[in-house]
């Protein structure tokens, strides 16, 4: 799994990116709203910001990466965690806290850039991962976790998720980090994550930056549908977050889909190319040892060389050498040897060097087994003049006497490496250990392709120096694999020449293959782009038209309400007519959102008493010290009303009976507390009912008016919750 991801991190930094670019446009909507605050376009800079920092990681992955352009993207991934760093403070002030001013920025940049200037480009990536994207992420999540607990309950879970969310991204982005050169990330880095996790950390950093971005902007929605307060809008705005969410998902795996595809598509062709590409390295390798091939042969089966190894006259002898000197001429060989059974050159012949050779150049090119009377090739590299020959023997028999000498041709590989040199992707000739020899990769000779053991090494280190310290490969290969070259995925394709345990290897960087897969990166993004663009159209279509709608309906109200008034004149509060409305709509609320409703209904202990004795006029003021008095403790989106004479009604949305309870508690011992002007102390009963699902508003009140019957008949001053056959209630004993 782990392999096959890390094959799909052109596809990975795209998703990485496009999330958070709908990260810094949700929140960029967010900083609209006057009750966010503008610093949340910090933090929809960051998105922005930090989206385009994982595309220009695309875009190295695609089209190759120099010092400079790394520079650019960690100078870019360092901003977005600067502005993201900022968010948290300026929100953090809001909150309340004691933060350091923007003066913190400079030296923090100084030193990630310091530590790139003396350490590396790598090390200053780590070290504005640890100094400003953990800090930034985890502040983030502190902020909003702290922003959430004064949020309404549908926003507030929400918002929690992204909080969340941006501290697990503190961990995957701040601390996992490239391989460093020190402690902790020599440990706790991407290799070591996509080992033990099973793919590459870019990929949950992705998956995180989704999360944070719909948390984000469901919440947002949840303030929408607040405002708009329409069933319509409410069960669109629903409807839409699941479809964004289902198509968004439908988009990318589609995309993926066809990425591979196209991807999987063009590796099947770089195999196809790279084994006819292979096949012509060979070809064109046996084209150069033919002749040599076929040349060994015929000298030695020829009866002129004979004599050389049998004995002869004179004339016979020269006869012999003048046929190995027209036949190394004849096949263009560098070199020709005829040895006897004992190994001993009897006779030799340069053609391109001139010098005289001995038994021991021989010997150097590995002719045992022609020895035993078995033909043999091999190839032999000279370390100290960097040429490389192609020796090819053949045994000679005489008849009746068997074996009696060795025939030997040698030919330079020079002009074959020249050839090369300008193929337009990178081969290696390789020996049985390994050991590029030749190639068209300056950088690559002597080193070697897989690992080898230390022994190995230390027998080798005259060949290879420092070079070969390095491989290319993780392990050997036998014949095509797509591996690791360097670091940068590769097809590999091997061949064995000439019978011979030396090779032809030859690369195929998947560079190309990225571009390829581009295509289908490039449509899923324009489908995200259409899609996005459609239901945020549709969305202010819709949100327009409920407006309207609204506005229509008010506006017929308002014909209808001229003479109802919604607002008790004495008092101020809402009166019944209003409340009726409101107590529907907060019983739908809470069927659609699935949350606690409860509703209190008190009024004036021995009110006709009041009125008998002080009069009409003091009864009312009574009436209305009484309703400042509730409308202080009650919370903001609680609503009191008048409810008819001296009876009022309390709607506590979000809270269940148990809560009610304490809360009419509190307001029967303040109001007992309060002394009314002209009055003196007055008490209040009060009864307590919470909305059960399918419950009517006029069942509602019906309890609540069941519940206070009770507190009336047991003595007064007192609070009663309604009784429920679906449901007990344990409320506190009074003190």
């Amino acid at each position: 799994m782990a392999s096959f991801l890390n094959d799909q991190l052109d596809f990975i930094f795209f998703f990485y990116g496009l999330a958070f670019l709908l990260l810094g446009a949700t929140c960029s909507a967010v900083a609209k709203s006057p009750e966010a605050g503008r610093h949340w376009m910090m933090l929809a800079g960051f998105g922005f910001v930090h989206g385009i920092a994982e595309w220009l990681d695309l875009t190295a992955l695609i089209v190759g990466d120099t010092p400079s352009f790394t520079i650019a993207r960690i100078t870019v991934m360092t901003v977005s965690f600067f502005l993201l760093m900022e968010f948290a403070r300026l929100e953090a002030v809001r909150l309340g806290f004691r933060m350091p001013g923007r003066w913190i920025y400079p030296p923090l940049a100084l030193a990630i850039a310091l530590a790139g200037l003396v350490k590396g480009i790598v090390v200053a990536n780590i070290a504005a991962r640890y100094a400003a994207g953990f800090v930034g992420a985890l502040g983030t999540g502190l902020v909003l976790a702290c922003l959430a607990r004064s949020l309404p309950r549908a926003a507030k879970g929400f918002i929690g998720a992204a909080a969340a969310g941006f501290a697990i991204y503190a961990i995957a982005a701040g601390l996992i980090v490239p391989a460093g050169p020190f402690w902790p990330a020599r440990v706790v880095n991407h290799a070591a994550f996509s080992s033990l996790a099973g793919m590459p950390v870019q990929l949950v950093r992705g998956l995180l930056a989704c999360w944070i971005s719909y948390a984000i902007w469901a919440a947002w929605s949840q303030k929408h549908v607040a405002d708009v307060a329409s069933p319509r809008y409410t069960a669109y705005i629903r409807n839409q977050f699941i479809w964004t969410f289902v198509a968004t998902g439908f988009i990318l795996l589609s995309g993926w889909t066809l990425t591979e595809y196209l991807g999987e598509i063009y590796k099947q062709n770089v195999e196809k190319r790279a084994g006819v590409d292979i096949d012509l390295l060979a070809s064109r390798l046996t084209g150069e040892t033919a002749a040599i091939d076929a040349m060994v042969r015929s000298l030695a089966g020829s009866p002129s060389v004979l004599p050389l190894l049998t004995g002869g006259s004179r004339q016979e002898m020269d006869v012999g050498r003048v046929v190995l000197d027209l036949d190394v001429e004849a096949s263009a060989a560098k070199r020709g040897y005829i040895l006897n059974a004992a190994g001993d050159v009897v006779a030799s012949s340069y053609q391109s060097d001139g010098h005289a050779g001995s038994s021991n150049d021989v010997a150097g090119a590995s002719l045992l087994k022609s020895m035993t009377g078995a033909p043999d090739q091999n190839f032999v590299f000279e370390p100290g003049t960097g040429k490389h020959d192609y020796y090819v023997s053949y045994p000679i028999w005489a008849p009746d006497r068997g074996m009696v000498g060795v025939a030997v041709l040698a030919k330079s590989l020079e002009g074959f490496g020249m050839d090369l040199t300008d193929l337009g992707r990178p081969y290696f000739f390789v020996n049985p250990d390994g050991v590029i020899l030749m190639t068209n990769r300056p950088d690559a000779l002597r080193r070697t392709l897989w690992p080898l053991s230390e022994a190995k090494q230390a027998e080798l280190a005259p060949l290879t120096g420092e070079a070969g310290w390095r491989p290319m490969l993780k392990g050997n290969i036998v014949d095509a694999t797509w591996t690791d070259v360097d670091g940068e995925q590769n097809f590999v394709r091997r061949r064995f020449v000439n019978h011979t345990d030396w090779s032809l290897v030859i690369l195929k960087p998947t560079r190309e293959i990225f571009a390829t897969r581009l295509l289908g990166i490039v449509i899923t993004l324009l489908a995200s782009i259409v899609a996005l663009i459609y239901m945020l159209t549709k969305e202010r279509q819709v949100h327009d038209d409920v407006l309207l709608d609204n506005r229509s309906k008010l506006q017929e109200l308002a014909q209808d309400l001229r003479v109802k008034a919604t607002t008790d004149p004495l008092t101020g509060l809402h009166n019944r007519l209003k409340l009726t409305f409101i107590l529907a709509d907060e019983i739908k609320r809470a069927d659609r959102y699935d949350t606690p409703l409860s509703l209190v209904l008190f009024d004036i202990d021995h009110f006709k008493k009041i009125n008998d004795t002080h009069g009409h006029l003091s009864g009312d003021h009574v009436l209305m010290q009484l309703s400042r008095v509730v409308q202080k403790l009650i919370r903001s989106n609680d609503l009191l009303a008048r409810w008819g004479g001296e009876e009022f009604l309390i709607l506590l949305p979000g809270a269940d009976a148990l809560m009610a309870f304490q809360a009419a508690e509190k307001l029967r011992e303040a109001i007992a507390r309060t002394s009314f002007d002209g009055i003196g102390s007055v008490t209040c009963s009060f009864g307590v009912a919470q909305y059960a699902p399918g419950d009517a508003s006029d069942a509602l009140i019906a309890h609540a008016d069941a519940a206070l019957y009770l507190a009336k008949n047991g003595g007064r001053n007192q609070v009663k919750l309604a009784r429920r056959p679906d449901r007990e209630i344990v409320v506190p004993l009074r003190a």
